[in-house]
């Protein structure tokens, strides 16, 4: 299976149900070591696994930021 980016099968980041880490530092202008620290807690409401893969859920991860006035 081939993993290249091409034009057809590109997704926005605002488009996707689950974002890299990376993605998310972008999108939220949280540094990605804070997003990892967020990650390892217990019961993060926004981390799903895949494999070794740690994903974050976008729309879980708003709400996380909307309901904590600091992180």
């Amino acid at each position: 299976m081939d993993s290249t980016i091409t034009k057809d099968n590109y997704v926005p980041v605002a488009d996707k149900i689950a974002l890299t880490i990376p993605e998310a530092a972008a999108l939220s202008n949280i540094g990605q070591n804070k997003i990892s620290s967020l990650l390892r807690l217990p019961n993060c409401p926004f981390l799903i696994c895949v494999g070794a893969k740690r994903l974050v859920k976008r729309k879980e991860f708003e709400r996380f930021i909307s309901d904590h006035l600091e992180i």
